[in-house]
């Protein structure tokens, strides 16, 4: 199969499940599009069987391969999804809640890591099916961090306080880089690609990739800024951000950097500077539009992918069990690790503990969780993990998801 073939199969299959979503359930269009694309890959897992003579299965699987999700997502639209985020994100929020952020991003997520490790580590002692801590904590790693696809695409319509949307949106799109740094280390070690555990040397890796991703944005920002003022054309304008997202997330790779914390700093500061100085109004306009366009588009055809990825995990009994006891233990996980990371503004700001439940419930998982489950090495880790990471991502989408308004309705009314 061609690649303009399989691209024109996902744009129909999309657009044919938008449709339904839209005419039947009415769900956001990219979780109506996950719940038909998981209703459709399990229709076909049950019809397979009963039909012999076709194997129903195959070509799903066969596109499965050939898109590659975890290279086609992490060293792909990521780079074009991290920086429409960022691009919304209100900078002014995000500085006065900048500490928040930055805890939530690299403790919290440190914490919720060990909290989620310990506590599955604990969980299969005592169903007789132990797994090596290391391993534990190669799933709390991709379970961590929060998807900014999800998150961001949640915030546009609960209608919460500014700066706390800033904080939802800061550590969605910054924790990805945290997430897959630890992941990096801890799938390493696991494997025993890396028999050694030098602390000094994680912490190099960490500023190299953190501090140096986020260098490097906002020079590449600061660079595209000039650019702007340079000339008054919106066609070039869309062009030289196309080309900084991009651009920057190359760079940052192959120096060994961060690519998506060095993408989301460079769409901070392109975004943060769209003002009538840089950016005139109609070209601030269709930028604005061109990258909507572009965040919906890529939404959706990575909602129907994760909910064809289905037909490649497999479960038996006990990871359907262990499924369903991990999703509370990472609600768990992320309660404590929110509440710890922030401490300090708790006790100066107490609010009754609305923004601990908001920031809580809506800590979505996503693309980036399921992209790293389906890098683990075949095995039988692998096939008791990737079902747990399936499951826990689907219900976070799609439970906590569609349920988020009114948890924010009632801890924030009005």
């Amino acid at each position: 199969m061609d690649t303009i073939t399989l691209i024109a199969v996902l744009l129909t299959l999309s657009t044919l499940l938008s449709m339904a979503n839209h005419h039947t359930l009415r769900l956001p269009m990219t979780i109506g599009v996950l719940v038909f694309s998981l209703l459709l890959s399990m229709l076909v897992m049950v019809l397979n069987p009963l039909i012999p003579a076709y194997d129903l299965q195959a070509w799903p699987r066969t596109a499965l391969r050939l898109i590659n999700l975890p290279q086609a997502l992490l060293n792909g639209a990521l780079c074009f999804l991290l920086f429409a985020g960022a691009m919304q994100v209100n900078l002014a929020h995000l500085r006065a809640r900048l500490a928040s952020v930055a805890a939530l991003a690299v403790l919290g997520t440190i914490l919720s890591v060990v909290f989620l490790a310990a506590a599955v580590w604990l969980l299969c002692s005592l169903l007789e099916r132990p797994i090596p801590f290391s391993w534990c904590v190669v799933l709390g790693a991709i379970l961590a961090p929060t998807d900014p696809v999800s998150v961001v695409g949640m915030l546009k319509r609960l209608g919460l306080p500014g700066p706390l949307q800033a904080v939802f949106a800061g550590e969605s799109l910054f924790n990805d880089g945290v997430g897959v740094v630890i992941f990096g280390v801890t799938i390493g070690l696991a494997t025993g690609d890396r028999h050694d555990l030098v602390w000094t040397d994680m912490a190099v890796a960490f500023c190299r990739e953190a501090i140096g991703g986020g260098l490097l944005g906002a020079v590449t920002g600061w660079i595209a800024l000039r650019l702007l003022r340079a000339q008054r054309d919106a066609h070039i304008d869309l062009l030289i951000s196309l080309a900084l997202a991009t651009g920057t997330f190359s760079m940052a790779n192959r120096f060994g950097m961060s690519g998506p914390i060095a993408v989301v700093v460079a769409g901070l500061c392109f975004g943060a500077r769209n003002d009538g100085a840089t950016v005139e109004p109609a070209s601030r306009g269709e930028l604005d539009s061109a990258w909507n366009l572009i965040d919906e588009v890529l939404n959706v055809l990575l909602f129907l992918l994760i909910g064809l990825q289905i037909l490649d995990v497999t479960p038996d009994g006990t990871a359907m069990l262990m499924t369903a006891i991990v999703i509370p233990l990472s609600l768990g996980a992320r309660c404590l690790s929110v509440l710890f990371s922030t401490l300090p503004g708790y006790l100066l700001h107490w609010d009754r503990g609305r923004m601990l439940g908001v920031l809580t419930w809506g800590g979505l998982r996503g693309g980036i969780s399921v992209s790293l489950a389906l890098g683990l090495p075949p095995g039988e880790l692998r096939a008791l993990l990737l079902p747990i990471c399936y499951g826990v991502v689907v219900f976070t989408i799609v439970v906590q998801g569609l349920t988020m308004e009114r948890v924010a309705r009632r801890l924030y009314p009005g």
